[in-house]
């Protein structure tokens, strides 16, 4: 009888990390948000991917003056506002976290936190660009400050986006049926504003 009960515990054992194994394989399989609305991230970041090859190419060409002109820019805005989305985006994922756990009130607060970090990236963007504009750098500059300005005005205006969308997630959440596709739609949206950035950030900032 002993024998026999030593060999059911395994099968039950067995069993229970059968299901675990299922739900995670059910996780992994899950894609979050809507098809439509990756096809529009895959979209963009071929539209970005042929900027950043292009300023690849060019600042071969003509280093000199890439390096000195990327000299003139505010690095120290460029790494606050860095850290902004990065936190905002933080937010994010908990916020969508939570939502996914059925904690509203959790979701709807952590989601208003991201959306005032998220709000701080387009303030001092406009603190960065006021002096360069004043102190005659343009897009005719050269070529560095026509990709500069042309690549994080894009960038601005997908940020600006990805606020008024992140504004909608909490009023679904606040909705009496909140519909989680949403939430993990406006949250994939602003992850690749952020990854966008990050990108940004390195070539035009960090890049020597």
């Amino acid at each position: 009888m002993a024998r026999s009960r030593v060999t059911e515990r395994p099968a039950e054992g067995e069993r229970m990390i059968d299901v675990a194994v299922r739900r995670n394989l059910s996780v992994r399989n899950h894609i979050p948000g809507e098809k439509s609305m990756w096809f529009f991230v895959v979209g963009d970041l071929l539209i970005f991917g042929v900027y950043f090859v292009g300023y690849m190419y060019y600042r071969g060409q003509d280093q000199g003056v890439f390096l000195t002109s990327q000299a003139r820019l505010n690095s120290d805005i460029g790494a606050i506002n860095t850290v902004m989305l990065l936190t905002s985006s933080l937010f994010v994922a908990l916020g969508t976290g939570a939502a996914r756990s059925g904690k509203v009130a959790d979701a709807v607060r952590l989601f208003g936190i991201a959306l005032v970090f998220g709000a701080a990236f387009p303030v001092l963007k406009a603190f960065e660009y006021v002096p360069e504009v004043t102190a005659g750098l343009t897009p005719g500059t050269n070529l560095f400050f026509m990709y500069y300005f042309v690549m994080t005005g894009l960038h601005l205006c997908h940020v600006l986006l990805g606020l008024v969308i992140l504004c909608f997630v909490v009023r679904n959440l606040r909705s009496v049926r909140p519909k989680m596709t949403f939430v993990e739609t406006g949250a994939t949206f602003w992850h690749m504003v952020d990854v966008l950035w990050l990108v940004l950030f390195a070539l035009l900032y960090l890049m020597r």
